[in-house]
């Protein structure tokens, strides 16, 4: 039993047959859990179960959890490909019990399990406890009876858990594995103890206590157990290899990025970093990650730019990431079955990634090579380290990872200055920021009846005018109501708050939007129309029935929507933002390509069919796990108490929402998408209408037709003939307008030849021809050439106050002349830039009356350059 695939399924078997249950790894994106980035630990499925806010059916579970530490607190990044053991993707092996057992029994599992089902050698493994742990110091010496010669205590840094700064908290016992005296280090707690001779293989951590903002430690009611043991780690340890990536999970990923790169040396660093960052990215990707700036997706792409430019250390400048999923689904894709579901979705992403990287890596690795090559000391310049983040999306640590590899530094305070410069630029640039949001302090909660009242009686239990809590609003006053119960819909979820009237008997509120800002307390904004409001007045709160029907109908078509996306384009569309409003609805999607025509019109279709259908949309209110059990859809990253609302419509789409919806979906009677396009990468944007709005974009667009007809003196069904045939006659009238031009380019050219003047044996001209454009402008300047044999030419065109220019150096001359040089020269006299090939280079300009001086230099710029 050495295999990992053994080990993993050993571990589960063993704890199982000690009455844990067996439950699957969660995903990557922690759910319901703003404060990480990834799962990056075997309990954070099990963080509210700890904490007692969550009850589960048992009391003690077994996982192998995949995780991620690439990014926040936990990032082993930077790492990877350096040492032995670290990893962006690992496995966690794990047993937890929540208040059933505790130290007596998570030791003696975790002894038996490595001694007796995994025979490991009692000779070979090292005992840790925290200093003051008697308890579990007595279990180990005088219940297992370890070697006192092989334990030891060690301080809170390495053997003192905690959740956070406050809350759960306890001591830790770790076990590790000693690989032998031939490798250096010495055990834990000592001197040497960094060495890689004793290798953590397993940390059994006890939840014992609660520790306060004053660092109080309140013993626990329920004391827990939380263990984790790398899979990786410990498959080394059984396949008698000292590396990670030497164990049978790397070694075929290793042999196929070899086969793939062209790489001959297996141990080559870059193989390792590409085979742990295949890993990473596929089960990203998997589990709904896509590359992009910022958050998730940016560490995604910094792994995927990583591993790329890894395989362009190795010469492979094509892509080549993409294929290496397939061996990977190989090798995992029993274990994890979703990884196989998912495979030519992976694929095409990642290829998609590699070839947009492509050209930049090209670009961005000249211009640090140039960087590095006129380095007078060893460290790289803050404004190169800049200038490769922000025009070539180098991550700052892919760059590092270059220096690194030879023997430099980045200048990280100078990049900090070049960001700090940018942002002020930006500041100062943009238009928005005048205005801040007013914190305000709102306790209580709010009753929200408007799922079947738009009308209700309520009472003011609060105002706010300016920020500031006030007994009364006076008419004109802008302010804030919160009403003890509502029919207003708070904006959420992606839905826009509601409009509508407060009616009391001494005056009226036009409420303008309705948000929640606290748990629980919806509020009103907008102003007194009339009269006064005032705390304590009954009013009548009458929600504006026509917005909010019309706002239903999108949102009910978002979730049709969803699932007509799903169902086209695959289960890898997971919904990325949406807006909900009266006018239409925005939809934002992870896909990795345009939405074609036919699939647009696919969607439409299996939309529209489904409004026919005219089912009843049911809402139901379950607890969160029954509501997942059924199949109902669910956002990662959001926020679900334990009863949620589910919303079916069919069988066509069941999803958990908190929206306003229509009662049949046969009420959104017409759908209509008015646009698509990519707002970041791998995220799509979709727009569409329902109901009237739909029928007034279709019959607009129907008059478009009928005058574009009318102007082409035709009817609807011969339009595309007449457009055609329109194109193609300005087609022709193009190219003949081209041809004149070019002649009369030619026939100035002749003229202006004789205008050079002589520079040794060299001729140089350097004229103004206006009228032509750039593609004549060229055409002219090699006629020239051509005809002047060993020459310099610089041709201007100037035209709507804009200056093109030209400039040619025969080939006899470039080892001496560069025309890219001499065109940055003339251009800047005429305010712009350019360049270009040694023979031929172009620039643009913005100051006509700056060019007789561009022109008058270009004779001694050659005149010195030949001296």
């Amino acid at each position: 039993m050495t295999t990992s695939s053994d080990l993993r399924a050993s571990f589960i078997d063993y704890f199982a047959q000690q009455g844990h249950q067996p439950v699957a790894s969660s995903p990557l994106i922690p759910a319901n859990d703003a404060t990480l980035l990834f799962t990056n630990a075997g309990m954070v499925q099990f963080k509210d179960a700890f904490l007692g806010r969550e009850r589960r059916p048992y009391t003690r579970a077994v996982t192998s959890q995949r995780c991620v530490r690439a990014g926040g607190k936990h990032n082993d990044l930077e790492n990877v490909g350096y040492t032995a053991r670290h990893h962006t993707f690992f496995e966690m092996l794990g047993n937890f019990s929540f208040g059933d057992y505790f130290k007596r029994e998570a030791i003696h599992y975790a002894w038996d399990y490595l001694t007796r089902v995994l025979h490991l050698p009692p000779e070979r493994l090292w005992f840790t406890v925290y200093t003051e742990d008697d308890e579990a110091a007595s279990i180990w010496l005088d219940e297992i009876k370890v070697d006192p010669q092989r334990f030891s205590r060690c301080g809170a840094a390495d053997n003192f858990w905690s959740m956070g700064d406050t809350g759960p908290c306890g001591p830790c016992s770790e076990i590790f594995y000693d690989h032998g005296p031939a490798i250096a280090g010495g055990p834990p707690g000592s001197p040497d103890a960094d060495g890689d001779r004793y290798v953590e293989i397993w940390n059994l951590v006890f939840m014992q206590f609660n520790r306060a903002a004053d660092g109080t430690l309140t013993p626990l009611p329920r004391p827990s157990v939380d263990t984790g043991m790398g899979l990786e780690r410990l498959a080394a340890v059984m396949q008698g290899v000292h590396s990670n990536y030497d164990i049978d999970l790397f070694v075929k990923l290793i042999a196929a990025a070899a086969a793939i790169t062209g790489c001959a040396d297996q141990a080559d660093q870059s193989l390792r970093v590409i085979a742990d960052h295949i890993r990473s990215t596929a089960f990203l990707i998997t589990d709904g990650v896509t590359p992009g700036n910022e958050g998730r997706g940016y560490v995604l792409r910094r792994i995927m730019r990583r591993a790329i430019r890894h395989g362009y250390r190795l010469g492979c400048t094509a892509p080549f990431f993409y294929r290496l999923v397939a061996p990977l689904v190989a090798e995992m894709g029993d274990a994890y079955p979703e990884l196989r579901t998912a495979q030519t979705q992976v694929e095409r992403l990642v290829r998609l990634e590699e070839e947009r990287f492509a050209e930049t890596l090209t670009n961005g690795m000249g211009i640090l090579e140039t960087a590095i090559a006129g380095l007078a000391d060893r460290r790289i310049p803050g404004d190169t380290v800049f200038k490769l983040y922000d025009t070539y999306g180098f991550p700052t640590d892919l760059t590092a990872d270059i220096a690194r590899e030879r023997g430099l530094t980045l200048d990280l305070a100078g990049f900090e200055r070049a960001m700090d410069a940018q942002k002020d630029r930006a500041r100062a640039a943009s238009q928005f920021g005048a205005g801040q949001d007013v914190a305000i302090d709102i306790q209580g909660q709010t009753e929200f009846c408007g799922y079947d009242y738009l009308h209700e009686t309520a009472t003011v239990v609060a105002l706010y005018r300016d920020g500031h809590s006030c007994d009364a609003l006076d008419e004109g006053q802008d302010g804030l109501v919160i009403l003890d119960l509502t029919p207003f819909y708070g904006e959420s979820g992606g839905q826009v708050g509601d409009r509508g009237w407060l009616t009391g008997e001494s005056g009226r509120f036009e409420v303008g939007d309705t948000q929640k800002k606290a748990e629980g307390v919806i509020y009103h904004l907008g102003r007194v129309v009339i009269g006064q409001l005032r705390v304590g007045d009954s009013v009548a709160a009458q929600v504006d029935d026509t917005r909010r029907h019309a706002t239903a109908l999108n949102h009910s078509a978002t979730h049709l929507l969803h699932a007509a996306l799903r169902q086209t384009l695959g289960d890898h569309v997971q919904q990325k933002g949406s807006l909900v409003g009266p006018e239409r609805l925005r939809f934002d999607f992870s896909h990795f390509e345009p939405v074609t025509r036919a699939q647009l019109l696919e969607i439409e279709r299996l939309v529209n069919r489904e409004i026919r259908k005219n089912h009843v949309v049911e809402t139901r209110i379950m607890d969160l796990e029954d509501a997942k059990a059924t199949g109902a859809a669910a956002l990662f990253g959001e926020k679900y108490g334990d009863q949620v609302r589910v919303l079916r419509m069919g069988d066509f789409s069941t999803e958990l929402c908190g929206g306003t919806h229509v009662k049949a979906v046969g009420d959104i009677g017409l759908f209509k998408i008015v646009g698509e396009g990519g707002i970041a990468s791998g995220v799509r944007r979709i727009e569409a209408m329902t109901g009237a709005g739909a029928l007034d974009w279709v019959e607009a667009d129907e008059d478009r037709v009928l005058r574009l007809a009318g102007l082409l003196k035709g009817g609807r069904e011969d339009l595309d003939d007449r457009v055609a045939t329109l194109i193609e006659r300005g087609r022709s009238l193009e190219k003949e307008l081209d041809q004149i031009k070019s002649r009369l380019a030619s026939s100035a050219g002749k003229d202006l030849a004789s205008q050079a003047v002589a520079v040794g044996a060299v001729k140089v001209l350097a004229a103004r021809i206006d009228g032509v454009d750039p593609k004549a402008l060229r055409e002219t300047l090699d006629q020239i050439k051509d005809q002047l044999g060993s020459a310099v030419v610089v041709l201007a065109s100037t035209a709507d106050g804009k200056v093109s220019l030209a400039a040619g150096v025969t080939k006899d001359l470039t080892d001496r002349l560069k025309a890219g040089d001499l065109i940055r020269e003339v251009a800047a006299k005429v305010g712009g830039k350019g360049g270009g090939r040694p023979d031929m280079a172009q620039a643009g300009g913005t100051d006509p009356a700056g060019l007789p001086a561009a022109l008058g230099l270009v004779e001694e710029w050659v005149r010195q350059r030949l001296a």
